[in-house]
């Protein structure tokens, strides 16, 4: 809801994509900036207590929004200001609680299901709240949003502070916190299918997932509609995305996904750009749904095969590397997509950054037999992939046999 609304808000008071581009740059950016050193402290630290702070400050950054907006106080330079604000928290409380789902899990089989789920109920939350935003801009105003966007952290913080989980081992502090930091950049970069995931991931981030910020351009001047239009074109990549999740769910292995990764990424792609070139509402609506599936199964298959391969003492900064792709790399498309569209067109812009998607989802095939030679062995020595698991326990009994 709070997505929408401030998208709409910037877009009715400045009628301009190049400060669309901007707000979501100054949002984004801490991410790119911070996530790293976030990653080592989620190694040092207790994952939960990070969360309960992040999320509170968070909370009060919606409440700072609600108040400028309702007392019509608001203006530009705020809400860049604020957007940045939200963007440093964002960049601890995202790579933190990636890192946490496997603290929640008893069973490592479960992982892939259980981030799945956790990706689907995300989107359910996406897929609602644009259609939900959409309706109170129309009727109320976008203060209304972030008024309710911030009473919701408090159920969060709530839920957090009441689970249970094992208590996580705490590492020495002694070590200097760059040197963790470069310790986690050669981990990740020197092990070849991190860092073609992650690269593919960058890539995606960069030049296709910003097409999101232009879309008050087509709800309002190529759709000619309003908030409305705005919410329900949201809402049909998030129910796409919803979808994705759900078929990653329903998954009962992760053998295959590295190939499932690479045709997402490249259905983002051709879906982008189908998008750019459609005039017909419904048809834009069909398409931004395939949009959405394709970017939600590749970032969720990038989380849990990421999640499943990586040492467990150097999951935290792997994951911050995770949101540094996703999430990082998104304010530089945003910038990116903002400038081309003032300059070449909103059309021009989406056609360019769907290419880039396809040829890098051509890539990461292309070196996919290197990448599966290297992580089948992994899941075989963990036990994560339950065939291979029982496969190792006959052989044991076997051996015990012949023993006898």
């Amino acid at each position: 809801m709070q997505q929408v609304a401030l998208s709409w808000l910037v877009y009715r008071m400045t009628n301009s994509p190049f400060l669309l581009g901007i707000v979501g740059f100054t949002g984004q950016i801490p991410t790119f900036l911070f996530s790293p050193f976030a990653g080592v402290f989620a190694d040092r630290h207790n994952r939960r207590n990070m969360l309960v702070v992040t999320q509170s400050l968070s909370l009060i950054q919606a409440g700072v929004l609600a108040f400028l907006i309702l007392t019509n106080n608001i203006h530009v330079w705020q809400i860049i200001l604020l957007s940045g604000l939200l963007g440093i928290v964002n960049s601890f409380d995202i790579p933190v609680r990636q890192s946490f789902t496997v603290e929640m899990i008893e069973n490592r089989e479960d992982l892939a299901n259980a981030i799945a789920l956790n990706s689907s109920m995300v989107n359910a939350a996406r897929l609602i709240g644009p259609s939900i935003a959409g309706i109170l801009i129309a009727s109320v105003g976008e203060g209304m949003c972030f008024l309710l966007n911030a009473v919701s952290y408090i159920p969060v913080i709530i839920s957090l502070l009441l689970m249970k989980v094992s208590k996580k081992e705490v590492r020495s502090q002694t070590r200097d916190i760059f040197l963790e930091l470069k310790e986690g950049v050669s981990y990740a970069f020197n092990f070849s299918p991190i860092k073609h995931i992650l690269l593919l991931l960058a890539l995606v981030s960069l030049m296709g997932v910003p097409y999101q910020v232009l879309m008050p351009v087509f709800a309002k001047d190529i759709f000619h509609g309003g908030a409305r239009i705005l919410g329900f074109l949201v809402a049909m990549s998030g129910i796409g995305a919803l979808i994705g999740a759900i078929y990653l769910a329903a998954r009962k292995s992760v053998l295959g996904l590295g190939r499932i990764i690479a045709y997402a990424a490249a259905l983002f792609g051709f879906g982008i750009i189908a998008f750019s070139l459609s005039r017909l509402l419904w048809l834009s609506m069909f398409l931004l749904l395939l949009c959405g599936f394709g970017m939600m199964v590749q970032m969720a298959s990038s989380n849990i095969v990421l999640q499943t391969i990586v040492d467990e003492d150097k999951r935290g900064r792997v994951m911050s590397f995770y949101t540094m792709s996703f999430m990082g790399m998104s304010p530089f498309g945003c910038l990116l997509a903002g400038s081309l569209a003032s300059n070449i067109g909103a059309t021009n812009t989406l056609l360019f950054g769907g290419a880039a998607c396809i040829i890098g989802a051509a890539l990461f095939a292309f070196k996919l037999p290197s990448i599966r030679k290297i992580i089948h062995p992994i899941y075989a020595k963990k036990g994560i992939i339950p065939e291979v698991a029982k496969g190792i326990q006959s052989a044991a009994g076997m051996g015990s046999l012949v023993k006898e």
